[in-house]
């Protein structure tokens, strides 16, 4: 690895742990990254999914303060992304991936719809204070383990798709929610870590590259979406969540 690698890899590290912290979607840089060195597909997904995690942890440590008074929720929310995401290392590791990567566009551009018009679609299912306990209990791990077998397989846009989901189903602010979203997705990036740093092709150069990078862009990103008025972060998010969901269709049509 040169240095201009070296520099591009930092980079990317430090841009995508801000992106995945305010919006998600932060592998979208790092992928192509880690395949501009060198890598092939497959390890470069796997040590690009190693590699982001630390900023995650970043991430949660910045957004703290907007954890408060969840710790209930995370407790019933966290088995869930635990198997989620094993299942999807299981998938990436033992099954071929192009029939998910059709699929995968079309995910994250429906889960940024699902935010952009969040109260025409409560409108259709109920406001989350409607939802009787019992539901409530049920949706939650539901919808946190779906995210995560999807998290654990490729990862790109998991944020986005967290924050549109939960902020359909929960009646908090979308910071909160942020919050939330930052500890559901360390929970995955940790089972991808262990997962993969026994099952597959790692590539540690890389990952002391792009990890310490990560978490300086993670924290910086947790703290600038605190700053960030309500309607300029779903904004963000939206718009984001947009443009990974088209780059992803043009490769999987091109691909």
């Amino acid at each position: 690895m040169d240095f201009t690698h070296i520099l591009l890899l930092a980079a990317a590290g430090v841009a995508a742990g801000a992106v995945n912290a305010i919006a998600g979607g932060g592998s979208l840089i790092t992928f192509p990254s880690l395949i501009a060195t060198g890598l092939p597909t497959v390890d470069a997904n796997v040590t690009n999914s190693v590699s982001v995690f630390p900023g995650y942890v970043s991430s949660v440590v910045g957004s703290r303060a907007d954890l408060a008074g969840q710790g209930r929720r995370v407790r019933a929310a966290l088995p869930a992304a635990v198997l989620g995401s094993a299942a999807g290392c299981a998938l990436l590791l033992l099954t071929p991936a192009r029939a998910f990567e059709i699929v995968v566009p079309f995910l994250v551009l429906g889960a940024a719809a699902t935010l952009a018009f969040q109260e025409r679609l409560r409108g259709l299912v109920g406001h989350p204070r409607a939802m009787s306990p019992r539901r409530a209990a049920v949706t939650l791990p539901t919808v946190v383990f779906a995210g995560a077998v999807y998290g654990g397989y490729f990862g790109a846009a998991l944020g986005v798709m967290y924050v549109a989901v939960l902020a359909l189903i929960l009646d908090e602010s979308l910071k909160r929610i942020n919050a939330l979203k930052n500890v559901l997705s360390a929970t995955v990036g940790f089972v991808t870590l262990v997962v993969f740093a026994a099952f597959a092709d790692v590539d540690w150069g890389a990952v002391a590259i792009l990890a310490p990078a990560a978490i300086v862009g993670g924290y910086v990103g947790a703290r600038l979406a605190r700053r960030l008025p309500q309607r300029v972060l779903k904004y963000v998010i939206v718009t984001f969540g947009t443009t990974v969901g088209l780059i992803l269709l043009y490769r999987a049509v091109t691909g």
